[in-house]
């Protein structure tokens, strides 16, 4: 059953998105970052949390939850660290993924060759 929420979950972010394409005149690049302020601004409404537990990956995978990861981030190195926390937390929460993505996109470039169109 997790498996289905976590679908229907991410699915539904992913219709939203798809929806926001088709219909308005906002590029994609803005709706990724709608997504991400949306996800933050959810996450300290205290929104997104039972979302996540909720539907487990079906919330966290989406752009959404990038938004998410950095909030938690911060709020959790706030806790720690002070005030420093607000610059340093969604870096330190977000650098396996941020650092898989660059290490991913230097080796597909390394193996693949670049076209004239």
């Amino acid at each position: 059953m997790e498996y289905i929420l976590a679908f229907i979950t991410g699915g539904f972010i992913c219709v939203i998105g798809q929806i926001l394409i088709d219909k308005t005149s906002l590029t994609p690049a803005r709706i990724l970052t709608g997504f991400t302020v949306a996800g933050v601004i959810l996450t300290a409404l205290g929104l997104y949390q039972p979302l996540v537990d909720f539907a487990g990956q079906g919330a966290t995978v989406p752009i959404s939850g990038f938004g998410y990861l950095m909030a938690t981030g911060v709020e959790k190195a706030v806790k720690e660290s002070g005030a420093l926390g607000i610059l340093t937390g969604a870096f330190t929460a977000a650098a396996g993924g941020i650092g898989a993505a660059v290490t991913g996109s230097v080796i597909a470039g390394l193996l693949s060759r670049s076209k004239e169109k």
